[in-house]
């Protein structure tokens, strides 16, 4: 394969195969072997006092939004609908918190808003013929928001970490594919791989796997990475202070100082918003974008996620297909969008969302067309012909979720099932439903930290760690084999059919209620600009502009 040179390097996320990310209301997830599910470790995340660094006296706390700091430079306070589950990169996993960690940390290669891999710690790369050889050139004049130097140690550090291969388990799964890291000198690093795979390079860029120092212990409390914004202080459940990182090595932020305000109680955005507290909130309902005056601008992108009734398949009577079907069969999506989000939104029928290209199936979002007499028919059968009540777990702080699980309790009645909607706190979702298990159904998000059909689809087979909602086939395992052997041997067309297949099946044996892709709106104070969607769930705050 030819040197990558000096150039921005685009290799299509959609190209690749592996890698995952659940996102929960805007969403969450971890890390499995294709998986970067972001859900929070909550045992990961540090529940001491509030954090400061030793530089917090910067301005960059001024409670005045949109003010211009001494030096002229500018200030934005942004909303964010839960606290960071963890400021260490590898053990982060809601995808609330990744989306902010991609401001501070990078790995070797990053995504870019279209989509593509580009050079980030490194500056490029190379691969062997046989696909099992990586050669990263480090950046030159790379450093560390503490001053110090990136090495080639550093990357070492920071991949054999996340590969386990400096003791313990492996962070990332997917990463236990590789066999060596070795540094010949001071510029190169080569990565070795047991087996070829065509999503090495899109799981290298995910925030899990960011480049940090080899001699900070201290992550947790003194995050310190080489993207454009630095870490300055944290207090718990309140808020995060972040400062433009004037070392950068790519183009410089544009804003100077941002405070991440945690906003938990949805019914606060609005309020905040038109108060004056924030500046900026992302993945606002269209209830809330209509109550916003003349100060505000609405923008509209896609939150590139899958909404679904997950549903827990062990227990009953959600262990039974046929009880899944009934429910596919009495959702009526088009009337969820209607309601929710003024028809905004695209219908989806498995885990994949339209962003995923090739290995979107747009059919399966007809697979089960609203059928009351049918849904009636399949409980009947099943054993249910009087219907069933179960408890339906929704994070409460978000809102666009919980308005969507009151749409299909609504819907459910029509068959004689009961939907009894239990709104918790999004760390009691991520300790009890995600990483416990301990639910009947649950409404949430489900994304992907890149763009590889095992993003969304490794989750599901019967062994993988985070498939929280218990699915087993035979059949599916079997597929999902059948695409990773394909993937390693490069043929992509074969992989392609093979993670098609799996989509397939979740539809057919209706492993989850599917509904959409849900439209995302994100209000933007006037005098702001510069926001920019990704086909990713990421907010990109260096491309902010105070007018």
């Amino acid at each position: 394969m030819t040197k990558r040179g000096q150039k921005l390097v685009k290799v299509l996320f959609a190209g690749m195969l592996l890698t995952l990310t659940v996102a929960l209301g805007g969403c969450s997830g971890d890390k499995a072997a294709g998986d970067s599910t972001q859900i929070a470790d909550t045992s990961a995340a540090d529940s001491s006092e509030a954090v400061t660094a030793a530089d917090a006296e910067t301005n960059a706390s001024s409670e005045e939004t949109g003010e211009e700091t001494e030096d002229g430079d500018s200030h934005i306070t942004i909303g964010i609908p839960q606290d960071l589950d963890s400021l260490v990169p590898s053990l982060s996993q809601g995808a609330g918190t990744q989306e902010i960690l991609f401001n501070i940390y990078e790995g070797l290669y990053k995504p870019d808003s279209e989509g593509n891999l580009v050079p980030a710690v490194a500056s490029d790369y190379t691969m062997s013929e046989d696909g099992l050889v990586y050669t990263f050139t480090l950046r030159e004049g790379i450093q560390f928001h503490n001053g110090n130097p990136v090495t080639v140690q550093d990357v070492k550090y920071s991949i054999e970490t996340c590969a386990g291969l400096n003791g313990g388990e492996p962070v990332i799964s997917a990463f236990s594919n590789i066999e060596s890291v070795e540094t010949p000198d001071e510029n190169t690093i080569v990565i070795t791989l047991k087996e070829s795979s065509s999503s090495f390079m899109a799981i290298l860029a995910t925030v899990e796997a960011a480049i940090v120092p080899a001699d900070v212990s201290d992550l947790q409390t003194n995050p310190v990475g080489t993207g454009p914004y630095r870490f300055v202080s944290r207090s718990l459940q309140e808020n995060v202070v972040l400062e433009r990182f004037d070392g950068y090595w790519g183009e410089p932020a544009h804003i100077k100082d941002i405070t991440l305000k945690v906003l938990a109680d949805s019914d606060s955005i609005v309020m905040n918003l038109e108060g004056g507290a924030v500046d900026l909130v992302a993945r606002v309902s269209t209830a809330q974008a209509a109550e916003l005056g003349d100060d505000f601008e609405v923008l509209e992108g896609t939150m590139n996620l899958v909404q679904a009734m997950y549903l827990n398949n062990a227990v009953e009577p959600f262990d039974n297909e046929q009880v899944r079907q009934a429910l596919c069969y009495a959702v009526n999506k088009q009337e969820i969008l209607d309601f929710v989000s003024d028809g905004k939104g695209t219908p989806v029928g498995s885990s994949m969302f339209p962003a995923f290209g090739k290995y979107y199936i747009e059919e399966l979002g007809d697979l089960y067309t609203t059928d009351i007499e049918k849904a009636k028919e399949l409980l009947a059968d099943a054993g249910y012909p009087d219907g069933f009540s179960f408890t339906m777990k929704v994070p409460s702080n978000y809102q666009q979720h919980v308005d969507t699980a009151q749409v299909v309790a609504e819907q459910l009645k029509q068959i004689g099932v009961t939907a009894n909607i239990e709104l918790i706190e999004w760390e009691t979702w991520l300790s009890d439903v995600y990483q416990g298990r301990d639910f009947e159904a649950t409404l949430v998000g489900v994304d992907a930290s890149t763009l590889t059909a095992g993003a969304m689809l490794s989750r599901f087979r019967s062994d993988a760690h985070n498939n929280f909602v218990n699915f087993s086939s035979e059949e599916y395992d079997a597929a999902y084999a059948e695409a990773l052997a394909a993937e390693s041997v490069m043929d992509d067309d074969k992989a392609t059919e093979a993670y098609k297949k799996c989509e397939t099946i979740l539809a057919e044996s209706a492993a989850n209620v599917y509904i959409q892709d849900m439209c995302e709106l994100v209000a933007v104070r006037k005098g702001y600009t510069g926001y920019t969607f990704y086909p990713l769930y990421i907010q990109d705050f260096s491309k902010l502009e105070m007018q």
